[in-house]
């Protein structure tokens, strides 16, 4: 929801007026929305790295690990695809590029690659870059994993500096800014480390009265930090550090802190609503542009160039509607076809006797 408030106060966007009347705290923390991909990426490697704590990796295992990766991402993309078909289509009969340019674009589209290559002046679906980042995230983790699962805390620790320096020096390197997997690794290794640092949490013997108090502090001292610099990002001027950079260390108390349970927001975020709404996020963050698209092509047409703010806010309804939809007809369907077809194709063929007998 963040994200797509960033995208709706945008300059000329439905709520930019809106989003002008409030106070200017409010107004940064609503165009930071952008910022919120970075939590996710770390929210990532976190979830995974408590999710494979006790895999084996083998053929099977890390088969199974990218299928389920694949089925996790691509077909609620696929769907966005679906959604922007017509525009791909006025793009392909416009003039002013070569068509060797236009199958680039489509291209990267279909394969994922807006993330390396930069492909997103056309704007189809300006999100899809992290998808990007994931797939390199998926790749490389089961290295990372292993390196840092089975490793001690100090190598976890040294770890979490390098993902605070690397994007610095990748920076002054000259490293393209196009390549935002490369940028953007150090997030969910942050993730996996955080996974560490809490796994070590829940070892050391502390009561877990005690986990909970600290998890609450943590969190929210990690919020009011990560706001304070988000609304004031020019204290950071003149330096090498980063908006983004000082909100990695941030991100990372902020999952540990919320991962022990404790506090008002850990009780707001275990409801059942927004559990539910959690698991059609993804729908809703890969579909709101395309449906952006749509929506704005209307509402300007109907309403000219300013839009009332009622408008900002049915889209953000119609987006959890259509998402939920997009989530219960597409997004988990596939995911459970695509990983039961591949236990089949994985499990053991029985010999032809047991099969006659079965």
């Amino acid at each position: 929801m963040w994200v797509i408030l960033h995208h709706l106060t945008s300059k000329g966007m439905l709520l930019d007026r809106w989003n002008q009347t409030l106070p200017f705290a409010m107004q940064s923390i609503f165009r930071g929305g952008y910022l919120a991909v970075q939590t996710f990426f770390l929210l990532s490697g976190f979830v995974l790295a408590q999710s494979y704590s006790t895999t084996r990796w083998n053929k099977r295992s890390l088969t199974k690990f990218a299928m389920a990766r694949f089925a996790r991402i691509y077909p609620a993309y696929l769907l966005s695809l679906v959604l922007i078909s017509w525009f791909v289509f006025e793009f392909l009969l416009k003039p002013g590029r070569s068509m060797a340019q236009k199958a680039t674009v489509i291209g990267d589209y279909a394969f994922v690659l807006q993330g390396w290559t930069g492909s997103l002046n056309v704007g189809w679906n300006t999100p899809a870059w992290s998808l990007s980042c994931e797939f390199f995230f998926y790749l490389c983790f089961p290295l990372l994993f292993v390196w840092l699962g089975r490793g001690n805390l100090a190598r976890v620790w040294a770890a979490l500096g390098g993902c605070f320096v690397l994007p610095i020096l990748l920076a002054r390197a000259g490293v393209p800014d196009v390549w935002k997997p490369i940028h953007h690794l150090s997030d969910f290794v942050a993730g996996i480390a955080a996974a560490r640092f809490y796994g070590a949490l829940l070892r050391s013997g502390m009561a877990a009265k005690a986990t909970r108090e600290l998890g609450f502090w943590l969190s929210a001292s990690a919020l009011a930090a990560g706001a304070a610099f988000i609304v004031n990002p020019h204290v950071l001027d003149g330096t090498v550090i980063t908006l983004s950079t000082v909100l990695r260390p941030i991100n990372v108390l902020l999952l540990i802190g919320l991962a022990t349970g404790g506090g008002f927001l850990v009780r707001l975020l275990s409801t059942d609503v927004a559990g539910y709404l959690g698991k059609a996020s993804y729908s809703m963050y890969i579909l709101h542009i395309p449906l952006l698209w749509w929506f704005t092509r209307y509402t300007f047409y109907r309403f000219g160039a300013t839009p009332p703010a009622w408008t900002g806010f049915l889209f953000m309804a119609a987006v959890i509607g259509v998402s939920i939809a997009a989530f219960e007809f597409v997004e988990a369907p596939a995911n459970r076809w695509i990983r039961d077809w591949t236990a089949s194709r994985l499990s053991p063929a029985q010999p032809s006797a047991m099969r006659a007998a079965a």
